[in-house]
């Protein structure tokens, strides 16, 4: 596992991939929270880092997708993968190999946001207003929903050798765990709280609940079932060799 997380980590950094996504989000992010009137926190009366944590699913929505297309849509085009099968390494250990390799890029992502932090810690008024539980509560949230959204990519990678499709598929995917189920439950289909437990099935009921500084076990038991579910999902594709 460790040869292929090096060899993914080694293939992000010595081409533009890394860099550009890194340079990406925080262009994008630096944008929307200092200079946008309708999202900079310039514009607020309260030092708050909401709007990073309500922005930042929607770009990772995107950009990790992104990342993950080609870890194993790339192998298949190239036939790649099937050498690799046949190296002393299991299914297992190539899936947690690139996995991670992908999570850590994310992180990596995710790091220089807390200048960000410092910034609005230095802007309160007195000097440090701000609600820290409740931000490292959503730091931890966006860290899981960074694994789950990687989880997803991975799996959607497996599916295509175009890595557009695997792209797009991955898209929709994340888009469906982290939104679908909020908007499902708004549909007029439900009776008593039933809309309530469609809308717990979801990323952003959890994600939602993180940021508020409550770091509930059940959250973190959700977080942790879709990311061995797409997982076991991927491992178990190449196992049978269904592509």
């Amino acid at each position: 596992m460790w040869i292929i997380f090096l060899k993914e980590i080694s293939a992000f950094f010595s081409s533009l991939i890394g860099y550009m996504v890194i340079a990406v989000f925080l262009m994008l992010m630096g944008l929307l929270m200092w200079v946008f009137p309708d999202t900079s926190i310039l514009y607020y009366n309260e030092a708050s880092l909401d709007q990073l944590f309500s922005i930042a699913p929607i770009i990772l929505l995107f950009m990790i997708p992104a990342v993950t297309m080609r870890s194993f849509s790339e192998e298949l085009q190239s036939g790649t993968l099937e050498i690799l099968i046949t190296k002393p390494i299991s299914e297992s250990q190539i899936v947690l190999g690139k996995y991670f390799a992908s999570l850590v890029l994310a992180i990596i992502t995710l790091l220089p946001t807390l200048f960000y932090y410092y910034s609005v810690h230095r802007l309160g008024s007195p000097v440090g207003n701000l609600d820290s539980g409740a931000i490292a509560g959503s730091y931890i949230g966006l860290f899981f929903l960074a694994a789950s959204f990687t989880s997803i990519g991975l799996y959607g990678s497996t599916l295509n050798k175009n890595q557009i499709i695997s792209f797009l598929f991955s898209i929709l995917m994340c888009f469906l765990f982290y939104y679908g189920f909020y908007f499902l439950s708004k549909l007029p289909l439900f009776y008593g709280k039933t809309d309530d437990i469609v809308a717990m099935i979801g990323m952003d009921f959890h994600y939602n609940s993180m940021s508020k500084g409550k770091l509930d076990s059940r959250d973190f038991i959700y977080f942790l079932s879709i990311i061995g579910f797409f997982l076991w999902l991927t491992i178990y594709w190449i196992k049978n060799r269904l592509f």
